[in-house]
């Protein structure tokens, strides 16, 4: 198998202009809880162990902030600060002490098509468990780019992930089992495309998805299958216009697993899932999927 420097996807931080109401959503819709304050910031959890998956920060447009990875050893997370300075990265934080309250050691950079990456090592994780209808972690986070194959070489030559498929529109890269932890796609301007968080079972899928459309929210997208990772999906819209997804039953590859191509990623016409059962994209998630930006500071 191979070794990944990096072993996951470990939370994301947006910017909120109404921190009240997207935490408000975020835990009595969506399914997180608060676990920490400090200052503007609000961190909120899944139910599995990652301390947090997502920290919201009070800013003057919805966008995205940060994405936060987790590294294998501190010798990899020294390693990966060099290489990430020697591919032109703009150097935000040096490694150091983690200023979540998670703890770690952290580095923080900006790669060269603007978004901020963090890398941490050594933070604090909680005891998780399964709880049905609540998302347990993050999925994979998706990144618009208008230079998709200079991204997916950075992430793959820097930063030691693989990719596993390649359709029409997106490049999926691995940096585990999951056939995906951060997906590329082509877009005429770089930013953030959604956010996926992961459900237990397609049921939790379907009735998380209930939930939030009692509470006055549309499915967005789905619910239906994709194709590359094969992961049943529901996309949602949050009240800040972040495009977030529910998600379940990710494909798990390994090395022998053969990436495919757009060629042979193919759905017959009028069909935008693997079941062909899901209805076409709305008109405010596809807007919303190419409306948020990364932070400039």
């Amino acid at each position: 198998m191979t070794e990944f420097p990096v072993t996951a996807l470990r939370s994301v931080e947006l910017g909120t202009p109404d921190l009240a109401a997207s935490v408000d959503f975020y835990t009595r819709v969506w399914g997180l809880d608060v676990v920490a304050g400090v200052g503007n910031k609000v961190f909120l959890a899944a139910t599995g162990d990652d301390f947090h998956v997502l920290e919201l920060k009070q800013s003057d447009r919805s966008e995205l902030r940060k994405i936060s990875f987790r590294v294998s050893t501190p010798e990899e997370l020294r390693s990966l600060f060099a290489k990430t300075v020697t591919a032109g990265c703009a150097v935000l934080r040096e490694i150091g002490p983690a200023d979540a309250p998670s703890g770690g050691e952290r580095f923080v950079i900006r790669e060269p098509q603007g978004s901020v990456l963090e890398f941490v090592y050594g933070d604090h994780r909680k005891q998780g468990h399964v709880v049905p209808n609540r998302p347990g972690r993050l999925a994979h986070v998706n990144i618009n780019s208008a230079q998709i194959e200079a991204l997916s070489e950075f992430y793959r030559d820097v930063l030691g992930f693989r990719l596993t498929d390649r359709s029409k529109l997106m490049a999926f890269l691995r940096c585990n089992d999951d056939h995906h932890a951060v997906v590329l796609a082509e877009a005429p301007a770089n930013g953030l495309n959604h956010v996926a968080f992961l459900m237990p079972d397609l049921e939790s899928v379907m009735r998380g998805s209930g939930r939030v459309v009692d509470h006055g929210y549309p499915i967005g997208w789905g619910v239906g299958r994709h194709g590359p990772g094969d992961n049943v999906f529901a996309y949602f819209v949050d009240p800040q216009g972040v495009v977030i997804e529910y998600t379940a039953e990710v494909l798990q590859v390994d090395d022998s697993y053969r990436a495919r191509g757009p060629e042979e990623w193919v759905w017959p016409p009028g069909r935008t899932d693997h079941w062909g059962i899901a209805p076409p994209k709305s008109d405010a998630c596809k807007k919303a999927q190419i409306s948020i930006g990364f932070s400039g500071a």
